[in-house]
Formats: C-alpha cells, sequence, structure tokens
C-alpha cells in the first residue's frame, strides 16, 4: 500500500467503452481523482486480446502488444494505443497516483495456426475423470504473432508450451478438457477439487521456454510502462510457486516493494488461509467473503444481522492483507460471477470499508461514475442495466477517511440492524468522527468521540439537526432507515 490511508479504485468494469477511450480519459481525469483522494489505480488488461480492439484483455492473445501492432483487426486495445497507455500512466503518476498492471498468466487465446499432438479428454466439471481414450487432437496452439514480427521476443508459442485446452477441431461438438500428452493438471484446490484448466490454452508454467519467458517479460513490462505494482487475474487456476517466484525476481530487479494483490475468488476461509501460507504473506488478496456478506445485507434487509457483517472475511483475520470491496467487474449485473450488491446498500457497504482502520479500500469504476449498458443474461434474454453514480457520496466518504480516520477505532457492533463507530480523537484528529448505520429502522446510538464539548454534522446530509457531545466526548448519533450517517466536527 502506498500509504497509511491509501485507496485504490478500479478504473473499468466489463462494458468500458469500447472505443479506445479509456486511457485518454485516464489522463484527463488523473488530477481530479488525486485531488478527491484516490492514491491508487488498477488499470485492466493492457495487451492486445483474441478480439482484437473489443476484448477487455482477458482473453490474451499477445503480451508484448501494447496496442502498437496491428494484429486480430486493430492496431490499439479496447483501451486504446501503447503510447496513450504509457502516457497515461506517467500523468496519473505525476498526480501521486500508484499504478496497477493486470497481469493474466492463466491462458491464451486466439492462436494463429492449428497443431496436432496427442491429447486425453476430461470431464469438464471434472478433471480427475477421464472420459475418453488418448486421441489426436487438433487445436489452435500456435502462436506465431506476425504483426509484431519477432520484435521484443522471437518466442513462438507451441502445444508443449500449454498443457491443456477445451476445443479439439476434429470433433467441436465434444465438451472436454483436453489434457495434453505428458502433462498433468496442477495441485488440487482444498476447497474445490482440480481447478487448474479455466479456459483457452493452460499455460504451463512448469515448461522452462514459458517460465523464462514470462520472467524476461516482466522485466520488459515493468521497464516498459513503470507501473507499480500488479493485480494477478485468476490466482486460484495458477501455481502459486510460480507466480511467487514471479514477483520476487521482479521485486529483486527493480529494487521496489512493487504491490502486489491476487484474485483468489473463493468463500472458503481454509484455502484462503493455505494459500497465505504457501505464499509466505507475499501478496494481498481481496475479500471476497466480505463482498458476499455485503451482498447478502443488501437483498435481506433487516433480517440480515449487521453484527456478523465481518464474518469469515480476510479483514477480519488478516487486516493487513484485505483488499476491501464492494463490487468489481465480475460481480456486476450480468458477469458470470453476478453477485449484486443492491443500489440502497453501497452506501453503507463503502463507509464499511472506505471509514474503517483495517484494509485496503477499492472502489468500483461502476460504483464512482455509473454505467449504462446491455447485455443477454444466463437466462438467454436481453437486459438494459443502469448502475448509480455514487460520486458524490464516495467524494465525501474520501474527505472524510483522509481527513478524520485517524485515531483509535470503538466499535458498536452490537444491535443486528443498526451498527456504528468512532474514530477517536488524536494529536492528528482532534476531535473524532462517529459512523452510524442502519438496515432497518431510524436508529440512533450513544457512542464517544473522545472529544467533549463537540459539534457534529452529517456529512451526508440527511439528517439536519446537528449532534453535541456531552462534557464526557458521548454522543447521542443517528441516522434515518436503511441508510448511513457519517457524523463529522463542526
Amino acid at each position: 500500500m502506498s500509504e497509511q490511508n491509501g485507496v485504490m479504485m478500479q478504473f473499468f468494469h466489463w462494458y468500458t467503452q469500447g472505443d479506445g477511450s479509456l486511457w485518454k480519459q485516464l489522463e484527463e481525469s488523473a488530477q481530479t481523482l488525486s485531488e478527491a483522494g484516490i492514491t491508487a489505480l488498477w488499470l485492466p488488461p493492457a495487451y492486445k486480446g483474441a478480439n482484437g480492439g473489443y476484448d477487455t484483455g482477458y482473453g490474451v492473445y499477445d503480451l508484448f502488444d501494447l496496442g502498437e501492432f496491428d494484429q486480430k483487426g486493430s492496431v490499439r486495445t479496447k483501451y486504446g494505443t501503447r503510447d496513450e497507455y504509457l502516457n497515461a500512466i506517467k500523468t496519473a503518476q505525476s498526480a501521486g497516483i500508484e499504478v496497477y498492471a493486470d497481469i493474466v498468466f492463466n491462458h491464451k487465446m486466439g492462436g494463429d495456426a492449428e497443431e496436432k499432438f496427442l491429447a486425453t479428454p476430461y470431464s469438464p466439471t471434472n478433471h480427475n475423470e477421464p472420459i475418453a481414450e488418448k486421441q489426436e487432437i487438433m487445436a489452435w496452439t500456435n502462436f506465431t504473432f506476425p504483426g509484431r514480427n519477432g520484435k521484443y521476443s522471437e518466442l513462438q508459442w507451441h502445444w508443449w508450451h500449454f498443457s491443456a485446452t477445451d476445443r479439439n477441431m476434429y470433433d467441436q461438438e465434444m465438451e472436454a478438457v483436453f489434457l495434453f500428452d505428458g502433462k498433468t493438471f496442477g495441485e488440487e484446490d482444498p476447497a474445490e477439487g482440480n481447478v487448474d484448466f479455466l479456459m483457452g490454452c493452460n499455460i504451463d508454467t512448469k515448461n522452462p521456454d514459458v517460465r523464462q519467458e514470462l520472467f524476461y517479460w516482466g522485466e520488459w513490462y515493468l521497464e516498459t510502462t513503470g507501473v507499480n505494482g500488479f493485480r494477478f487475474d485468476a490466482m486460484k487456476h495458477l501455481e502459486f510457486g510460480f507466480m511467487l517466484d514471479w514477483i520476487r525476481h521482479l521485486r529483486e530487479k527493480s529494487g521496489e516493494n512493487l504491490f502486489v494483490v491476487s484474485e483468489y475468488w473463493t468463500g472458503h476461509s481454509e484455502a484462503i488461509k493455505q494459500f497465505i501460507e504457501v505464499t509466505d504473506g507475499n501478496m494481498m488478496l481481496f475479500d471476497v467473503n466480505l463482498h458476499y456478506n455485503f451482498a447478502r445485507a443488501s437483498k435481506d434487509g433487516s433480517s440480515f444481522d449487521l453484527r456478523t457483517i465481518f464474518d469469515t472475511t480476510l479483514v477480519k483475520d488478516h487486516p493487513d492483507l484485505a483488499v476491501t470491496f464492494v463490487s468489481n467487474h465480475d460481480t456486476q449485473p450480468l458477469q458470470e460471477l453476478e453477485s449484486v450488491v443492491e443500489e440502497w446498500f453501497k452506501p453503507l457497504a463503502y463507509a464499511l470499508i472506505l471509514l474503517r482502520q483495517s484494509g485496503y479500500p477499492c472502489i468500483f469504476a461502476a460504483d464512482y461514475y455509473g454505467a449504462h449498458y446491455s447485455d443477454q443474461g444466463k437466462d438467454g434474454q436481453d437486459y438494459e442495466i443502469w448502475m448509480a453514480s455514487h460520486q458524490d457520496l464516495l467524494n465525501g466518504f474520501l474527505y472524510a477517511r483522509n481527513t478524520f480516520c485517524y485515531g483509535p477505532q470503538y466499535d458498536y457492533l452490537d444491535d443486528p440492524t443498526c451498527i456504528g463507530w468512532t474514530r477517536s480523537s488524536n494529536e492528528r484528529n482532534p476531535t473524532g468522527m462517529a459512523v452510524l448505520l442502519s438496515s432497518g429502522d431510524y436508529a440512533t446510538k450513544h457512542m464517544e468521540t473522545g472529544s467533549a464539548n463537540t459539534q457534529y454534522y452529517d456529512l451526508t446530509n440527511q439528517i439536519q439537526e446537528d449532534v453535541w457531545t456531552n462534557e464526557s466526548g458521548w454522543g447521542e448519533f443517528r441516522c434515518n432507515a436503511g441508510s448511513v450517517s457519517v457524523w463529522l466536527p463542526r
């Protein structure tokens, strides 16, 4: 984390406009975001995907093409050109914002030529269950990158650089994961079994060519872009040891303690515990269980017990490793991992990650700026989605965080529909602050700020009457039904 009260923003969502303008938008808004209190930006994958200028970047084709070569039908990526990307990074850093790059090492897609080789079909839902004999298959596993023509790297990828794929061109109707001859699936996930294969051509990080290439690419990428850290995609499907070696190598090469956060998407606490042990705490993690708690609370309303909002969460058990978030590109409506936090609860959820002392909070661009898009749902129906902008509210929370979130924190998590906390006065924050939220009716709570005879106002402007603390620093703080009030000193 860049500083004690740092705040990250995920500066994109799944349906970000595919007009190549995102890097320019970042350049234009970096200073404003910095002034609002954003200290780091997580940017989407910046390299060419299989769908060229329409690809989100997660269908990786060429890691070295940052929007520079005419490949897959376009020069630019969905977000812009290489020069625009590099300029945006420099502009953000000049404004005091760190930049984290999204790293996708699990798979490649969009191969340039087919190859024939032996493979064994396994069940797509159980990678321990072969469903047919070893056979010759034909798959798009040859990546020659003709548009790049050997610039930056001359390695061309072949089937032996991968371990599995999900498409046999001889029998395209067969649903299977084809394990290549001489290869094995990775280690079992302690909670979910064998999840080594995710999609496309599964990269084999045990292959010496692959290992050398990805280490070299990391050095090249860091030297080319100057980013401050990384977000690792699909960590559950990767070899933990390789990823740990990769980040240690780059930290040593750069002489910088590069920031790293992993997307290890699981709700199983034991799996998270094992991941932390294996990686020796070298990577932060997104707090998936906290997000799930937010989603449940937003749907259950007053029947959800707010006293349990931090149960099974990373921010409770390992606060120094927790990146807390409300929503992201995978959980937003119509996505594969759709897990919606309802709009009424988002102010409460953001108060819970931005105004408390633990965790490194991440704001989602679609919650900050709002979003409007259409897509097909899992039921095959077409939907139009509107996500509301919470920019003014979040800017207020950022102001409160940077100005008043310093002293000791006192929790009042003692009621199933109304919880609160205070940040007590100290040298940096001599007047303290108080936060109260309710999932039920209008509520009040007697809480201590440590500042006697002090007048407080509701930052959210939902309650007009001020609150005064008594000579002992206690006050009767209030909030409306289904809302949050943030009490700051006048």
